[in-house]
């Protein structure tokens, strides 16, 4: 539905109805709604009896640079909220999907691939299980540990400690979430995927046990994190969460620098490019101990190197609190001086988001400059080393999008790809028409151009497992084609007003819990006061079409000065609201808006417009801002009488 609706003289509509368009199929209640529950409302919020487990970790990790090997362990403390007593319990170890024996590896075409690995073994070796200081019955399946409990962890109170102690090689390029750049003064580590963590017990599926094969990302339990990285002195070292003790891991010089850097809407350098090769810049011990914490957070990653620039600058909050923007980058990165903006970026990236949907909740938002091409963790993002000025803004403000979907709202990536990503694009319209007053500003997205990239005879349904989703159309399912809906629902449908008040509403309710695709449907519906069943339906679940048209033009008694009866058309299996322009002869032109309802009635419209004059030619959807796949047949002009040549 429209802002504002023209009231018209509707005179009739036709029962006609195409071979392709049938309004009882499009309007049919959704039956993909499924049914609620005490855990989640009718209304898209989480019920009165909603639950959800909780993982705390401490981990404690070394490295060693000579071998690229980490090891480590971790205790996680896992509370079980659930009404269910839970006899075992399972484990992510995604690493294992780096070894050309795991699912991950004899599903990767031959030629590799973005979230393949190639001829490399890798994968977590597990020294000990423990659990409750006792060794655990434990097997290791493939990307998932099970832990067989000897007694079964009580519901709604029960509590296990597990610990675990582990190692890996790390791969060079770890299916572009985690890897080694190599430069020419050390190499850069970014590092994730590098403990177990726990599967999510939820209320939809119970355990959610998909192994991991790249291309779906995480699901995770909430929890607090303390963590330790011990590395050589000469590295320095960037995580999630805030830093805990920057004073036995920084300079003297450095620590003054770090501190003005907090309080300064500019960019302050820590360690300069000058300074890397200076063994001054570093303090003279051989290791050091890096700690770090972080809250409510899914997930935490780290980098380091001895090859590091650093600087930083202060991030304002809506709510008067402050954080802290970090870049680290080599000297490679900084040729043409794009990365000396990064910590620009990553600011203005915060405070936008955090302006319009919801203030970001953690202490340190950290740019990495390494082999990752982009990828997302909880306050810190790994971007390619070699990005341009323009390019970097764009993955910059994509990734920490990411830390409002899924770091905030919590989604299941492994099954949802666009929830995440597709969000992310969505919100990315946004932050670029904002940022530096227009420097990076979109292009007028003409939807006519983009529908039949869209609507592609090989398109994959949004709904699809990601791993499911063709490599070649992950681009478009995931990102672009739910990216431009929710555009056209908020700028199109809905108006600015309602979809953003409904969109905060359901961020607010789902913050730091696990909102399904019906959630948000729900939440958006009730709070922007409209039935979409239809919008959902054409949009994320099927692979229909739009094609609008204008049939015909017809003055009524043949003359212009009673007005006219124009006809317009859905054709295919989508529809949209409908917009017409009509222009009169002279250059005088008015519009007409029509709701999604009127295609209820039927594939074909008629209405009424009041002239004076000839009608020079009627327009569907003129400013092209919905995806008609057959723009050929949206424009009806008079046929003109040309007499033969030579009378």
């Amino acid at each position: 539905m429209f802002k504002k609706l023209i009231t018209l003289s509707f005179l009739f509509c036709t029962a006609q109805t195409f071979a392709q368009y049938n309004a009882y199929e499009l309007f049919h209640p959704l039956w993909n709604y499924g049914p609620v529950s005490s855990a989640r409302s009718a209304a898209g919020t989480p019920g009165p009896a909603y639950w959800q487990n909780v993982a705390d970790y401490k981990i404690s990790a070394s490295l060693d640079d000579t071998k690229r090997k980490i090891s480590g362990d971790v205790e996680i403390t896992y509370k079980n909220n659930s009404p269910d007593k839970l006899p075992f319990l399972w484990l992510q170890l995604d690493q294992n999907s780096f070894n050309t024996q795991s699912r991950g590896g004899k599903t990767t075409p031959v030629l590799g691939g973005r979230f393949g690995n190639v001829a490399f073994d890798g994968g977590y070796a597990i020294e000990s299980v423990l659990v409750d200081g006792k060794p655990a019955n434990f097997i290791v399946e493939d990307t998932r540990m099970q832990i067989r409990l000897a007694t079964p962890l009580v519901e709604k109170a029960g509590i296990a400690k597990i610990k675990i102690v582990y190692s890996f090689t790390s791969p060079k390029n770890g299916s572009d979430r985690m890897g080694i750049q190599e430069t020419k003064n050390g190499d850069v580590y970014t590092v994730a995927q590098w403990f177990p963590r726990m599967c999510v017990y939820d209320d939809i599926e119970g355990w959610n046990v998909l192994p991991y094969l790249g291309a779906g990302e995480f699901y995770l339990e909430y929890g607090n994190f303390e963590y330790s990285i011990n590395v050589p002195a000469s590295h320095i070292v960037v995580g999630s969460g805030e830093l805990l003790n920057p004073a036995e891991v920084y300079t003297a010089e450095q620590m003054k620098r770090w501190a003005a850097a907090k309080t300064s809407d500019k960019t302050v350098v820590i360690r300069s490019a000058a300074e890397v090769t200076d063994a001054a810049s570093r303090p003279a011990k051989d290791r050091l101990t890096w700690k770090f914490a972080i809250k409510n957070a899914r997930d935490v990653a780290f980098a380091t190197s001895k090859a590091f620039i650093q600087d930083a600058a202060m991030i304002n909050l809506p709510s008067g609190k402050k954080a802290t923007a970090v870049s680290v980058y080599p000297i490679e990165s900084d040729g043409d001086k794009a990365w000396a903006r990064s910590t620009e970026y990553v600011k203005a990236s915060i405070e936008h988001y955090s302006n319009w949907l919801y203030e970001y909740t953690y202490p340190v938002a950290t740019n990495v400059a390494g082999i990752v091409s982009g990828m997302e963790y909880p306050g810190i993002i790994f971007c390619g080393y070699r990005d341009q000025t323009a390019s970097l803004w764009g993955v910059t403000d994509h990734e920490f999008g990411h830390n409002w979907f899924p770091m905030i709202v919590g989604t299941n990536e492994r099954k949802f790809a666009w929830m995440d990503e597709g969000f992310n694009t969505f919100i990315n319209f946004y932050s670029t028409d904002a940022f530096n007053k227009g420097e990076y500003k979109n292009p007028k997205f003409d939807m006519h151009q983009i529908a039949p990239r869209m609507f592609r005879a090989e398109a994959d349904p949004i709904m699809s497992i990601p791993d499911v989703i063709q490599a070649r159309n992950l681009g478009w399912e995931a990102y672009n084609k739910p990216g431009f809906g929710l555009r056209i629902l908020r700028e199109n449908i809905l108006g600015a007003d309602r979809f953003d008040y409904a969109l905060k509403q359901y961020i607010k309710n789902w913050a730091f819990k696990h909102p399904t695709p019906r959630d948000f449907f729900r939440a958006i519906e009730d709070g922007a006061g409209e039935d979409l069943g239809w919008f959902w339906r054409a949009w994320f679940y099927e692979l229909w079409k739009l094609d609008q048209s204008v049939k015909d033009v017809v003055y009524i008694d043949q003359d212009p000065a009673k007005g006219a009866l124009i006809t317009i058309e859905n054709l295919d299996k989508m529809a949209m609201p409908a917009i017409v322009e009509v222009e009169m002869a002279g250059g005088a032109k008015e519009r007409f808006t029509f709701p999604v309802e009127i295609w209820q009635r039927g594939a074909s419209w008629t209405f009424k417009t009041v002239t004076n004059l000839p009608i020079k030619s009627v327009t569907i959807d003129p400013d092209h801002v919905f995806p008609d796949i057959n723009g050929k047949n949206n424009t009806w002009k008079p046929v003109v009488y040309r007499a033969p040549k030579g009378n």
